[in-house]
């Protein structure tokens, strides 16, 4: 995950017709490092709404074992109450539709935090969440164990740091899937190995020079300890790698990255494994609030673009860079490789320079996201192909250096109160109506439910959270 700086303020493209445009291939972490490339977006509108606008609120009312609920109108609340669940949002705990959504996408578990619950406990939430598809950046055998015949299936990382010890050493990148991933198998379902992180985001050319014999000689190993039928190889990289993403048909990668990208997709193209990307149109919207459209990015209502070379219309910023990944694997002879989004997410809280970290939009992104997910939707040059996502975050990272933005992704804190509510849509997308409790989820105790009902929101200790 990179940071990517933001952009000049003035818009250089104005003048410039829309298909002759670059994208807004921004993603997170590296901001420092490079300049993205920027897109044609549909101008903000005044007035433009939000996803999550309700006056009314669902309230938890402790009754015996069950919880039951009452509805009321803000305005007949105190301020201090309104105040104090606009901070834990919604601790009715209407976080997804497990039917609809939670089996269809990822979540990426960072732990970059010294708060964060135990492994087990995090097994028993995903599991009362239905959630079936955990992304880590390590190979944390205390996550692995806590995860054993849950069958969740696993993605599991080695660093950039190892990189080159690999490439040059066939012995070690089998020692590390002997150590890491043959003692977990078939108990816990690792289904992936990615190899290294943004590494074409950075400056280190050895390192990029690296990328590509470790993975092979990761896949090797893998082969020759009988796990080739169960796990891939693959690596994860920023939205941009590429130099140009609208229209999406037009999409290309960075010229400097060619010699790097062509060997790269020709192995997976000979091991039928995944191109990973990074995308957080977020970053768009927080470089230049003025001119992005807020609905574009949200997944909201908008008049959306088209692209004049084939007449496909996008109504949102990540169909169209997944697209453009597309378009520039083909532009290198590859129409054989799927595209998976590895990370995507927004923050629900930023510093005052980072337009647009706001709960309600958070919500409204991972809401909306989570909508499309359920519907098997796919984007308009692969409409039969379903998007495949990881979101972006499991837990908020208090630890994560950075803006504030960095340590407010996730969609729980790691007390496991959920950050905010999403509306899933799941009366109109699966035919559910109602909310998901998480309050009936493993991890939480009678004691903490009764504690953050009462007001504690956010504050309860996690010793009294997992009793």
């Amino acid at each position: 995950m990179m940071i990517i700086s933001p952009m000049r303020e003035r818009d250089p493209w104005k003048q410039i017709k829309p298909w002759e445009r670059t994208s807004y291939a921004v993603t997170r972490r590296a901001e420092h490092r490079r300049r993205p490339p920027r897109g044609p977006i549909p101008r903000r509108e005044e007035g433009e709404g939000r996803c999550i606008n309700s006056n009314v609120t669902t309230l938890p009312v402790i009754g015996g074992e069950k919880q039951k609920y009452r509805t009321e109108k803000k305005s007949e609340r105190p301020r201090e109450e309104e105040e104090r669940e606009g901070e834990a949002q919604s601790a009715n705990g209407a976080l997804l539709d497990v039917v609809s959504a939670a089996q269809k996408f990822g979540i990426n578990y960072g732990q970059i935090a010294n708060n964060l619950p135990d492994p087990t406990q995090v097994a028993g939430l995903l599991q009362s969440l239905n959630v079936n598809k955990v992304k880590l950046y390590d190979a944390d055998p205390k996550v692995l164990m806590a995860f054993a015949n849950t069958g969740v299936e696993f993605i599991i990382a080695i660093g950039n740091e190892n990189l080159q010890s690999m490439a040059g050493n066939p012995g070690a990148a089998r020692q590390w899937v002997t150590q890491h991933v043959q003692p977990f198998l078939p108990a816990t379902r690792i289904t992936c190995i990615t190899v290294g992180n943004e590494v074409f985001s950075g400056n280190d050319t050895g390192m990029m020079a690296s990328l590509l014999p470790a993975m092979k000689a990761i896949y090797a190993a893998v082969g020759e300890l009988g796990l080739g039928g169960q796990v891939t190889v693959s690596s994860a990289h920023s939205v941009n790698v590429l130099a140009t993403s609208f229209p999406p048909s037009s999409g290309a990668f960075r010229e400097d990255l060619a010699q790097y990208i062509q060997p790269l997709l020709d192995f997976h193209g000979q091991t039928n494994s995944p191109f990973l990307i990074n995308a957080y149109p977020f970053f768009a919207y927080k470089a230049s609030p003025g001119s992005v459209s807020l609905s574009y990015v949200l997944f909201e209502p908008n008049p959306g673009v088209r692209d004049p070379n084939t007449n496909l219309s996008y109504d949102n910023m990540l169909y169209a860079q997944i697209d453009a990944v597309y378009a520039a694997m083909k532009a290198m002879g590859h129409t054989d490789i799927g595209v998976r989004i590895s990370e995507t997410g927004w923050p629900s809280k930023g510093d005052e320079d980072e337009a647009g970290a706001t709960v309600e939009n958070a919500a409204a992104y991972n809401g909306n996201l989570m909508q499309r997910i359920a519907m098997n939707q796919g984007t308009p040059l692969k409409p039969n192909v379903p998007i495949d996502v990881f979101v972006f975050a499991l837990f908020n990272e208090d630890m994560k250096p950075g803006p504030t933005s960095e340590r407010n992704y996730g969609l729980f804190y790691p007390n496991g109160s959920p950050v905010y509510a999403i509306n899933t849509g799941a009366g109109g997308v699966s035919g559910r109506t109602g909310p998901f409790d998480p309050y009936s989820a493993q991890m939480f105790s009678s004691a903490s439910r009764l504690a953050m009902t009462s007001g504690m929101g956010v504050v309860v200790l996690l010793g009294a959270l997992f009793l």
